[in-house]
């Protein structure tokens, strides 16, 4: 297999996941092709389609690269029309960067040919799969999905329901999953509500998504989001029922807000956009820095440093040019380039910063080293001071439930100060957004979010799974 080199980035997403179930055969691969189009800021190391044709089979195709490079015309055009389809793309949490481990995961089991795509990390996975290997289980890759499969076709012994309902008891940590299997297709969202996941309707089809800008690019209508423990199955005729698991518990991820959703997505019923844009106001409100112009860090602070303009009159510019096509697993050919990745990927528009006072806002600062790398560039090429403004809080814990973000000590917030922090980056200026106007900014109550990352409050009992000794394979 093709390892893919990956270069050192300042955050990495998880993944994103479509399936979609139909009253008739058609050319449901192009359907999820331009639904995973729209969910490639989600993961971008590989993308995989799975289409059920007939009876228990599935036609299926996966590989490393973006869904562009993946899905040429030709490989489209082979998938055969379906009922039923899923699709996925990803970024490794756990196990390394090769197509074994793409997704979807397609095997045979009590129902034929079966398939899962898998958003999210599972914290007791090796106690799980050491289990099963005792027993004389065997796995092909070392991705948390093939496990989750395994235990649903080991555990469906009267149905496939109750099989998923058996192995989500036995879960820990954060899913959510889009399953193939007996004519049905199933999602399902994790009792705590940490991956987001909707449904959308278009004619008679049934859409789930990982967000609702995958729903936009279908022309599906947005019908709601997934409530955390449930799982909604629809049959061979389409017909759609839900079953929830037991102590739900709703923490949903705060980050999604913060970075990984797109701004046009909406989770939970709270806009993306409307929650980045208040985070901005609240910023204004908090920070009054003299400045002759603010500007954002390409592409998830944009709506946060409009807000900011618009609260304090400041002008709002384009300091920062990013070069879209090059992707998170961007192969850097030589070793001068991994030094200079920022160079690669972002350009200072000089005319708008050279002699300027500049406020920059950034959605979050995680292990600091990209941050730097901005701060040089802006005033390499002109600035004459650098304020920085971040949306979310201090990141001072790790992410165990699918977003990278390393171990405690090479976080830059995990144990520095504000003002620590800002003298490594080299910025003139420092300030965070405090954790109670983020959740402000999220419209729901503290207990309904996941702020782990900032508050170290995790909903799971992670240390119970040697979560501090977590190690992601790259």
């Amino acid at each position: 297999m093709n390892e893919v080199i990956v270069p050192q980035r300042e955050l990495n997403e998880e993944c994103g996941i479509i399936g979609i179930k139909s009253k008739q055969k058609k050319a449901l691969a192009y359907d999820i092709y331009f639904g995973l189009f729209a969910l490639q800021h989600r993961g971008q190391e590989s993308a995989g389609i799975a289409v059920s044709y007939e009876k228990r089979k599935i036609y299926y195709f996966k590989k490393m690269g973006l869904v562009s490079d993946v899905f040429e015309e030709e490989t489209l055009n082979a998938f055969p029309d379906g009922d039923c389809a899923i699709g996925h793309v990803r970024y490794s949490t756990t196990g390394s960067s090769n197509v074994v481990n793409a997704q979807p995961v397609v095997f045979y089991g009590r129902f034929g040919r079966m398939a899962i795509a898998h958003n999210g990390n599972i914290i007791n996975c090796d106690s799980l799969k050491s289990a099963m290997m005792k027993k004389g289980h065997v796995f092909q890759s070392s991705i948390d999905s093939e496990v989750i499969a395994s235990l649903i076709n080991l555990n469906s012994e009267t149905c496939l329901l109750d099989g998923i309902i058996k192995t989500c008891s036995e879960l820990e940590g954060a899913y959510s999953l889009v399953i193939m299997a007996d004519d049905k297709l199933v999602a399902v969202r994790d009792r705590h509500g940490l991956k987001p996941l909707v449904i959308g309707k278009r004619g008679d089809d049934i859409v789930f998504a990982s967000e609702t800008c995958a729903l936009d690019s279908l022309n599906a209508e947005f019908i709601r989001d997934i409530k955390p423990g449930e799982i909604v199955t629809v049959d061979e005729n389409n017909n759609m029922t839900s079953t929830f698991m037991p102590n739900i518990e709703r923490h949903s991820c705060i980050f999604e807000y913060v970075y990984l959703a797109r701004s046009d997505s909406s989770i939970d019923g709270r806009s993306v956009y409307d929650m980045r844009y208040d985070c901005g106001k609240y910023l204004a409100e908090l920070y009054k820095i003299e400045a002759d112009v603010v500007a954002g860090v390409p592409d998830s602070a944009i709506v946060a440093a409009r807000a900011y303009s618009e609260m304090t009159g400041i002008p709002l510019v384009d300091a920062l040019s990013k070069n879209r096509y090059v992707g998170r697993t961007f192969i850097q050919p030589s070793q001068s380039l991994r030094e200079n990745g920022v160079r690669v990927k972002l350009n200072a528009i000089k005319n708008n910063i050279n002699g300027k006072r500049l406020v920059l806002i950034d959605d979050s600062i995680v292990r600091g080293t990209t941050s730097k790398k901005i701060i040089k560039l802006l005033r390499d090429s002109g600035a004459k001071e650098v304020h920085m403004l971040i949306a979310s809080p201090i990141v001072k814990y790790p992410c165990f439930f699918g977003v990278d973000m390393d171990s405690r000590d090479k976080l830059i917030g995990g144990y520095r100060s504000e003002e620590e922090i800002c003298e490594i980056i080299g910025a003139d200026s420092l300030h965070y957004l405090p954790i109670e106007y983020l959740i402000k900014a999220a419209k729901g109550n503290r207990c309904e979010y996941c702020a782990a990352c900032f508050d170290g409050n995790y909903p799971i009992e992670v240390d119970k799974y040697n979560c501090g000794k977590f190690v992601l394979e790259i």
